[in-house]
């Protein structure tokens, strides 16, 4: 039988008045039908070109595509696509409907244009065949999903003749779903609602689902965190199975079980967390020794203890890989009955935990440690705040024992800097919330020694941790561990990076990749006060490889170390849970986990904490338009923050909030963006804009629903 053949639709209007149109679309048609041999009339059907003019058009292109061994003649009339092996890869959308797919080891992605993606959306794993490859830029065409990235949408229902249909809110994460009349579970025409996918038939058909959640007509927190967070493919809810299964766990801490553990209920321990924190995954001990050492312990939540492998917890876990930070609200990645309750080392309360135990002698070195199961007892909470103002003097009932931890903090933080470590000092745009969820304004928090305090002690648990995983080079093609690794960065990004710098007038000269992070440091010392230290440190760190879990060891290039993983967060992190469970196999066995069973789980979730970061971003932005939707037309005093081909960004002072001044819309001149330079320039009168400037600009637009912030400039 022949194959059918898939006919297309009507030339679009634009299509005709581009000889660039006619080639993608008879490219399109021969991908469609993949090894079939078609002739000029054919063509012309399933491209439905009727009129003698576009047949004339479909001819011209298909002998373009020839000259250009795009298309192979076989004789006088027929034709056929070169035989191309179709490859693989995830595809990343554009708001505005094209996209790219990004093929795992290639830097080479490939355009797909909104036309050629059928009904792939953003985070799909797809087949896909290249249909242009001009100058090494390739486009191709979609031709299969192999795996969904989400099976949950969010949009806005509508009715006609009954019928409903779900339009997505964004083309970027969703495509129409036909939603049938007994599915619709309440949603009525103009309602938000969260559709699941129940049959999604032939990529280029419109999948069916049914209504699981209703988020009401206007835009509420709720309904866009929730929107947010399936857009970017997690799952707000958890399964009743999930909860079911927490809900069983019991509480209690039995004699039996503390005999199988080292007992520290006696030592003085705390945790350090944030203000608002809930879940309290980490404490620290101080144990003054008779030789004069100190004994540092880091306890952390024994969470491997309460979720035993495989289970619905633990896939779900899985699925999850992580917490989501929003603005308003954490989307854990395990029930609250085992985040906030079970393993949060609360004060006051035995707890169960995995401990790392450091001795240190009077030069800050560690002359032992300890890994394994315990019992302790946290003596008192306290907020990274208090234990600042202790650090600068404010008397306590355990000063002289935060203190000592900290000068030891110090003095590990000053080696790993000597070593070369990165010194990125990172801001944090924090909300400040009234009871009903409104931004009333916002805070730019800093690293301050109170936070280096915790930090250093949770990065000397995960590196003494990761090298004591790590198996012995005879063992290391069977064994291995989960790593955070941060690859060495590319001497052609820093290349960029110094081209970039010179903008600024100042030099950077790396020739040697084991100089690079002294040199980069050194830069941003002496640059602390400007105002462009905020974008040098930004292009720093877009000019380094991303942080990502792996079983293949490539150490960590920012922090300096050799070896390093992620132990300290089993609440928040599946990866860390992963480490306990390693670790306590060594510690009982001596043996090491299985390479083969590990890769794949390391992709995951480090995928899922790209998804993560950008659902945070997302939630600041959002929260950032509720700050200024009533102050439309009013005047703000800001700082331009970013500078780009389409316009300025501004960063306002009096609440942090950050919105765009179109070029297009500076009316006093001729305005157009240097990229030599960096600056954006006035062509008629020289004038320029550069970052840094301070300038006034007038709220123009907002749109919560976009995450936009148009500002207009009034002098500058």
């Amino acid at each position: 039988m022949a194959k059918k053949k898939h006919r297309g639709a009507p030339f679009k209007k634009s299509e005709k008045q581009s000889s660039g149109g006619y080639r993608t679309l008879v490219l399109n048609v021969f991908a469609k039908n993949q090894g079939a041999t078609l002739t000029h009339k054919q063509l012309c059907y399933l491209l439905s070109a009727n009129a003698p003019n576009e047949r004339q058009h479909v001819f011209d292109a298909v002998m373009a595509l020839v000259e250009k061994r795009q298309l192979n003649q076989l004789n006088h009339h027929s034709f056929t696509l070169p035989i191309q092996t179709p490859e693989e890869g995830i595809l990343e959308m554009n708001p505005k409907g094209f996209g790219f797919v990004r093929i795992e080891g290639s830097s080479n992605d490939v355009m797909i244009r909104e036309e050629n993606k059928g009904m792939a959306i953003d985070g799909d794993r797809v087949q896909f065949t290249v249909i242009k490859d001009r100058n090494g830029k390739r486009e191709g065409l979609i031709l299969n999903v192999l795996e969904r990235a989400r099976m949950q949408l969010v949009g806005t229902i509508q009715v006609r003749n009954h019928k409903a249909i779900l339009y997505p809110d964004s083309a970027k994460y969703g495509v129409p779903v036909v939603i049938p009349e007994s599915k619709l579970n309440g949603a009525q025409q103009g309602m938000r609602a969260v559709v699941k996918i129940t049959v999604w038939p032939e990529q280029r058909k419109m999948p069916y689902g049914e209504v699981v959640a209703l988020l009401g007509y206007a835009g509420t927190n709720d309904a866009e965190m929730i929107s947010i967070l399936i857009n970017q493919g997690f799952d707000p809810f958890f399964p009743d199975e999930v909860l079911r299964e927490a809900s069983l766990i019991s509480t209690e801490i039995t004699n039996e079980e503390i005999a199988k553990r080292l007992d520290l209920r006696t030592i003085t321990t705390f945790t350090i967390d944030p203000v608002d924190a809930k879940d309290f995954d980490d404490a620290i001990s101080y144990e003054l020794l008779e030789n004069g050492n100190l004994k540092i312990g880091v306890h952390i939540a024994d969470v491997g203890h309460y979720i035993q492998e495989g289970s619905a917890l633990d896939k779900e876990a899985l699925k999850r890989s992580n917490s989501v930070y929003l603005v308003d609200r954490v989307m854990p990645m395990l029930p609250e009955q085992l985040s906030n309750v079970l393993c949060s080392l609360r004060p006051n309360e035995d707890k169960l935990a995995f401990s790392a135990i450091f001795e240190f002698n009077e030069q800050h070195e560690v002359i032992n440690s300890w890994y394994g199961k315990s019992v302790i007892h946290s003596n008192r909470r306290y907020t990274y705040e208090e234990v600042q103002e202790i650090i600068e003097g404010k008397e306590d009932q355990y000063a002289h024992e935060l203190l000592s931890i900290n000068k030891i903090a110090k003095s590990l933080r000053a080696k790993r800097f000597k070593k070369g470590a990165l010194n990125i000092v990172s801001e944090e745009l924090r909300f400040v919330l009234s009871d009903a969820g409104v931004p009333t304004g916002t805070i730019l928090k800093t690293s301050k020694e109170s936070h280096q305090l915790v930090e250093e002690f949770m990065l000397l648990a995960n590196r003494s941790i990761a090298s004591y995983l790590t198996p012995k080079k005879e063992k290391a093609e069977t064994y291995t561990t989960v790593y955070r690794v941060h690859d060495l960065p590319d001497l052609e990004k820093l290349g960029l990076l110094t081209m970039f710098c010179e903008k600024f007038g100042l030099e950077l000269h790396i020739d040697q990749i084991q100089e690079a992070a002294l040199k980069l440091n050194k830069l941003l010392k002496d640059i602390e006060n400007e105002p462009f230290y905020s974008l040098i440190q930004g292009m720093v760190v877009r000019s380094m490889a991303k942080a990502v879990y792996s079983t293949n060891n490539k150490g960590h290039f920012g922090l300096a170390f050799k070896e390093y993983t992620h132990f300290t967060s089993p609440i928040r992190r599946y990866a860390d849970l992963i480490v306990h469970r390693q670790l306590f196999e060594k510690t009982e066995t001596g043996r090491g986990h299985h390479r083969s069973t590990l890769e794949e789980v390391c992709k995951r979730i480090s995928a899922n904490e790209r998804k993560a970061i950008e659902a945070e971003r997302e939630s600041v932005k959002y929260f950032q338009t509720l700050m200024l939707i009533d102050h439309i037309g009013e005047t703000f005093e800001g700082i331009v923050s970013g500078i780009s081909e389409y316009g300025i960004f501004v960063r306002l002072t009096a609440n942090n909030c950050e919105g765009m001044v179109s070029i297009q819309s500076i009316t006093t001149d001729r305005y157009f963006f240097d990229p030599e330079r960096y600056v954006v320039l006035g062509k008629r009168t020289g004038k320029t804009i550069n970052l840094g400037d301070i300038v006034s600009v007038i709220v123009d637009e907002v749109s919560p629903r976009k995450r936009q912030i148009d500002l207009i400039l009034t002098s500058h």
